[in-house]
Order: C-alpha cells, then structure tokens, then sequence
C-alpha cells in the first residue's frame, strides 16, 4: 500500500486537500490530531514543554496555553527548534504506530484505496522516512496571510512570523512527487487532487 505524505506550508490548504482524498477513501493519519495528544494534560511531553517554556503556558486546569506557547515558541528560529525537539520524537512514534494500523488495515481489507500521512512538518521532523510518495501544497505567501487572516483570525504580524520559522515552499518542493497549486478556484483545487489521486493511487474517477 503506497503511504502519500501531503504537506504545505501554514495556510496553503494542505488540510483541505487531505479533505477531499479521504471523501475519495483514503484513511488518513493527521500530525496536527497527534501532535494535540502529546499535549494533553498530565502528558509528559506537555510537561517537560512546560519546564522549558515557561509553567505559565499551563492553565489552571493543566490544559496548555497554545496562544501563549505559539508567542514563546515562534519568536526565533532557536526556540522554535527547541520545541521541536521535544515533541517531534513522540509524535513521530504515534504517527508510526497509526500509519502501521492504518497499512494493515489496507492489507486486510481491499476496499481500502489509500493511505494519507497530512504532516505540516513532513520534512522537518524526518517524518517523509514514513511515506513513499510527497505532495506539496503551494500557494503565494501574501495569500497565505491573507487567508489566515480571514478565516482562522491571525494577525498579518503573527501569520508572517509563522511562515518565517517554516521550510520555505522551495525547500519544500525539493521533495515533491506532486505538487499541487492553490492559488485557484476551489474547481482548479478539485480538478487536482482528482488528478493526485489517479496518478498515485492508480484510481478512476
């Protein structure tokens, strides 16, 4: 069963295209679900996250302060690493253990077309190591920030400094077997992950 890494850069429409594969039968493994996971409360990865940034970024019910961590954390290319490497090792293991679940899943039951890795951090974490196919999810930068900006209400200052402590969309394409363009309409989107889908999977339509 052929495993297909999806990545983009935040605010490229990774996540709808992840959408649209699974409305299609894939199952799909999420890096953003897991990495909620290890920051639950009473985890220990939450807690050590707590012990280098601060315990203040616990609330009172030990749930996680993410606005807060984000401010900490993304503020410079060394901070950011350092929250890096500390969640990226469990996650890569619970990623791990769901896409070997997910693979004989497959195995067993030929219904199953596709397996779908959605890793924002693909690349970065080592996670592409799990996947045998990459698509990368590329839309202009100022659009990025715009569509931040309008439908999950991120300041134009914050959305850059995001995008500043992640791969750039070339580095990214570096690794790419597909490479989907989202700057268009939702049909151009559509028309393209149809395609994705014939030309990794090997499905019709």
């Amino acid at each position: 069963m052929t495993v297909l890494g999806i990545t983009g850069g935040i605010g490229s429409g990774k996540s709808t295209v992840t959408k649209a594969l699974a409305q299609r039968g894939a199952l799909i493994v999420d890096a953003d679900q897991v990495a909620r996971l290890v920051m639950e409360p009473g985890h220990p990865v939450l807690a050590k996250v707590a012990e280098v940034f601060g315990q203040d970024i616990l609330q009172p019910d030990g749930s996680l302060d993410r606005a807060l961590l984000a401010q900490r954390a993304f503020a410079s290319t060394e901070q950011t690493a350092r929250l890096n490497a500390i969640t990226h090792p469990a996650i890569g293991e619970l990623i791990s253990e769901e896409l070997r679940k997910h693979n004989a899943a497959a195995a067993a039951d030929r219904e199953v077309p596709a397996v779908v890795l959605d890793h924002p951090l693909l690349i970065e974490s080592g996670a592409i190591a799990l996947v045998d196919k990459v698509a990368v999810v590329v839309v202009d930068v100022e659009e990025r920030i715009r569509r931040l900006g309008q439908f999950r209400g991120i300041s134009e200052e914050d959305a850059k400094a995001r995008i500043a402590q992640q791969l750039s969309d070339e580095e990214r394409l570096q690794h790419a077997d597909v490479v989907i363009d989202n700057n268009g309409s939702v049909e151009d989107l559509e028309s393209q992950v149809e395609a994705l889908w014939n030309e990794v999977f090997g499905h019709g339509s």
